[in-house]
């Protein structure tokens, strides 16, 4: 998240938090929204502003210098990136939630999947996300443990390759694939009465971790710690697992 209102595009703001967060189409834009929401509720002179981008373009910016006081990234590379261009102190980066791929199918599963292996079943139309993407990155991850037969027949399926997870969900719900390969925090309200999840074992799953941090030169440094222990907190932790993430913090309620 970086910071998009300024004091000096508002004089009064004095105790504002810029935070450049993941991607809008994202489910952590739901989930950081609510955490804002949350926090003000009970800092109610605190204002939060939010700056939703994918998190390589987040940390392009913090490298160009661009003002915030809160860093959270969908994975380790970008927030890497931010510790490279000095904008991050890695003694301050927390880890604020973790997440998982599952396969999301229409409602009643018309295809009959059941496992990874049935998405190389004749006939099945499959959604992943584009190259690079690092969900797409997972997905191809938990294909590779299959036998090369099994994983062509899969990629042979493959009718689509999305910008993002959410438009594979989206598509799905629609009726306009037999699955995809999503996050489990992307099986959102929007869609649950018209999809189904057929989760992916541990042991061929993919664990990802959410990092979250103070920007070494925020204006307001009291204010952004407290967010992140909010972020941390009991109370913060049962918001992420509200929308789908696995929360992987036990603190006190903030």
């Amino acid at each position: 998240m970086i910071r998009t209102l300024l004091p000096g595009r508002n004089p009064s703001c004095e105790r504002c938090l810029s935070i450049p967060c993941p991607p809008r189409k994202s489910s952590l834009t739901d989930t950081f929204t609510d955490l804002a929401e949350a926090f003000e509720e009970q800092n109610p002179s605190a204002n939060l502003v939010l700056n939703f981008a994918s998190s390589s373009q987040l940390a392009a910016q913090l490298r160009e210098g661009v003002t915030a006081d809160i860093f959270a990234s969908a994975n380790d590379v970008q927030m890497l990136a931010a510790i490279e261009s000095q904008r991050i102190d890695p003694v301050d980066v927390e880890l604020f939630a973790a997440n998982r791929l599952t396969i999301v199918v229409p409602a009643g599963n018309p295809a009959g999947i059941h496992a990874i292996q049935d998405l190389g079943k004749p006939g099945v139309t499959l959604l992943l996300a584009v190259k690079g993407v690092p969900v797409r990155d997972y997905a191809d991850q938990i294909i590779e443990n299959f036998p090369r037969d099994i994983q062509v027949e899969i990629y042979q399926n493959l009718i689509s390759e999305e910008s993002n997870v959410r438009q594979i969900s989206t598509k799905v719900a629609l009726g306009e694939a037999d699955a995809g390969i999503v996050y489990a925090s992307d099986f959102t309200p929007d869609i649950a009465d018209r999809v189904e999840q057929i989760e992916i074992p541990d042991a061929l799953n993919v664990m990802t971790a959410y990092p979250i941090a103070v920007i070494v030169d925020s204006q307001q440094k009291e204010l952004a710690n407290g967010f992140v222990s909010f972020v941390i907190s009991t109370n913060g932790q049962a918001i992420l697992a509200q929308w789908g993430f696995t929360p992987i913090h036990i603190e006190e309620s903030y």
